[in-house]
């Protein structure tokens, strides 16, 4: 066989090789520890980007970002389209209502994957990645599956696929349905906005929207972190000497001469800024609930 031969060979064999690897480490053969089991990896969960994306790191340090299966989660970072929802009223309170649901599954997410070692695998049924390039994985943490919880809990509906796992995911779903369990609440409201109600006993304030999750670190991004307001009385109503409280135990007072007239909307900010009629600022970190 010529020089020139041989390194055709070569090229092939490489070519060959290289085109069979990709990001993802599924189908390898290394032996660390926790690495593979047959089409399993062990992962270590390095952020939440919502309650159905997150990204890990390999123990090789490669990084990717997956694509829970099966399972839709309301959006955070988007408008969320109540349809898809069955049974969720198509309008600004279903709309906010599963908004407030998914910043609850992106909490719930955090605080039982976030920094973790869990166990990804993937489906037969289902390409291994979507058109984001995103892998499609199931997540196994501590014996359970993460996918199934998030539909059993109410954080999430099935996502209509062929993934071998579809028949046990729609029991979850059906009984959440049933049983008014997390996003489910919306379809007749009473998972929704939250209100409260003034010393006459009409109904006041509600809260449409809470954006609890900022783009990139809390503390450098404090404005991205906001509560929206909203007067639900069919008169004026007087917000001064309201008081709105995080779980730390903060407060935040609204100062005088704040009112809403009927329909409008105030966003309480965070971070810093000069008040408007329709903007307030809180000036220290705090995720919030309102109180009168």
């Amino acid at each position: 066989m010529s020089l020139r031969s041989s390194l055709l060979v070569l090229l092939v064999v490489l070519a060959v090789v290289l085109a069979g690897c990709s990001c993802s480490q599924f189908g390898t053969t290394q032996t660390a520890e926790g690495e593979t089991n047959g089409e399993e990896l062990t992962v270590t969960v390095t952020r939440i980007v919502d309650g159905d994306t997150v990204e890990f790191e390999y123990r090789n340090g490669t990084q990717e970002t997956v694509r829970l299966l099966g399972v839709d989660t309301p959006e955070v970072h988007t408008a969320n389209d109540p349809e898809e929802f069955e049974g969720v009223p198509n309008d600004d309170s279903g709309a906010g209502c599963l908004r407030n649901w998914g910043h609850k599954a992106s909490e719930f997410a955090r605080s039982v994957l976030a920094d973790e070692r869990v166990t990804i695998s993937l489906d037969p049924n289902e390409s291994p990645r979507d058109r984001y390039d995103r892998l499609l994985v199931y997540i196994r943490d501590d014996g359970k599956s993460f996918n199934h919880q998030l539909v059993k809990q109410g954080y999430a509906r099935v996502y209509d696929s062929d993934f071998v796992r579809n028949e046990r995911f729609y029991s979850a779903e059906s009984a959440a349905q049933r049983g008014k369990i997390g996003l489910w609440k919306c379809r007749d409201g009473s998972g929704g906005s939250r209100t409260t109600k003034n010393s006459d006993g009409a109904t006041g304030l509600s809260v449409p929207q809470i954006h609890a999750d900022t783009a990139g670190n809390d503390h450098e991004n404090l404005n991205d972190e906001y509560v929206v307001l909203k007067n639900g009385r069919t008169d004026t109503l007087a917000l001064s000497g309201w008081t709105i409280s995080d779980d730390s135990g903060h407060t935040y007072r609204v100062p005088s001469g704040v009112s809403l007239a009927v329909g409008e909307t105030v966003t309480l900010y965070t971070g810093s800024g000069s008040d408007s009629a329709s903007e307030l600022y809180w000036g220290q970190v705090g995720r919030c609930e309102q109180r009168r």
